[in-house]
């Protein structure tokens, strides 16, 4: 898929969230370990053409950055950068980061950085609200430009209204827990922290309600994805708050027009899809109905 860079793998545990790591989960079931942490043969993907010389992820597409690991672990700073010259040269496409280490941001930072750079769309997991407490104020101390907040997994209620009252926060995205040993995602914690975001007109996307889900005290077990997302589509939680604006240019720093950026197209499917409002549309790569993987 175009929407996902796994420069390195692998990752190490570090808060509550973690207990049930998705992809350490996937991994085991390769028989293979989530603990062991190496580059990926794909590092470059960002940088790769097709046969006629134009890169095969483009200008305005949205790239989610290491899914399978945390761009910030510490055992990656020998290749995180080279990952930030790689993302430095193609400044027309965004890069979305997302970590659990927030206190180790702003040291891996690269040179030159200034206020951040406008194609980078950082955020930080709070899968609670110990870590809410604990990472909200160092992602609003951060220099980035755009700043979004990743509720997945959701395995507590969350309340982050002084945070958004801020205005630095663009999105919040939310999900419940999957695979092997899921704790419960309450449709309450997603009422509330979405009516918190609907005040201040922040984005909020609910991607899916995990594998056990808790609706006015009953309990569902959605043990397959597509239909964790077709029931969080049909919650209606999705809300598009403030136009987000990301300044795209090319490596000349001229600003790109609408016109010369990546159009999403969706297919049929896509309309009930839970993630569709923070998507970026269908790459055409015909692995839907395919057995779930990263």
């Amino acid at each position: 898929m175009h929407d996902i860079w796994n420069p390195w793998h692998g990752c190490v545990k570090c808060s509550e969230g973690c207990k049930n790591c998705y992809m350490y989960y996937l991994d085991r079931q390769r028989g293979q370990s989530g603990a062991q942490i190496y580059k990926t043969d794909n590092f470059s993907y960002p940088l790769k053409k097709d046969r006629k010389g134009k890169y095969k992820v483009q200008s305005g597409e949205q790239i989610r950055v290491c899914m399978t690991s945390d761009f910030f672990l510490e055992e990656a700073d020998r290749w995180r950068p080279e990952a930030w010259e790689i993302m430095r040269s193609r400044p027309d496409v965004v890069f979305f980061l997302l970590t659990k280490r927030p206190g180790r941001v702003r040291e891996c930072l690269p040179p030159r950085w200034g206020d951040g750079w406008e194609n980078i769309f950082f955020h930080v997991t709070c899968e609670n609200q110990r870590r809410a407490d604990e990472r909200i104020p160092l992602l609003l101390d951060l220099p980035f430009k755009h700043k979004g907040i990743m509720c997945a997994p959701l395995i507590g209620p969350v309340t982050m209204k002084t945070y958004l009252e801020t205005g630095q926060i663009e999105q919040v995205i939310c999900g419940g827990e999957n695979y092997g040993g899921a704790r419960p995602c309450d449709f309450d914690w997603v009422k509330s922290l979405q009516g918190e975001c609907v005040d201040r007109g922040v984005t909020f996307c609910f991607i899916e309600t995990g594998s056990v889900f808790i609706k006015d005290g009953r309990r569902y077990d959605l043990p397959g994805k597509q239909v964790q997302s077709l029931m969080a589509h049909k919650s209606g939680m999705n809300y598009q708050g403030r136009p987000i604006r990301f300044r795209l240019t090319d490596v000349y720093g001229r600003e790109l027009s609408p016109a010369q950026l990546y159009q999403p197209h969706f297919r049929e499917t896509c309309a009930s899809c839970g993630s569709r409002l923070i998507c970026s549309g269908c790459f055409d790569c015909g692995k839907c109905g395919r057995p779930e993987s990263y």
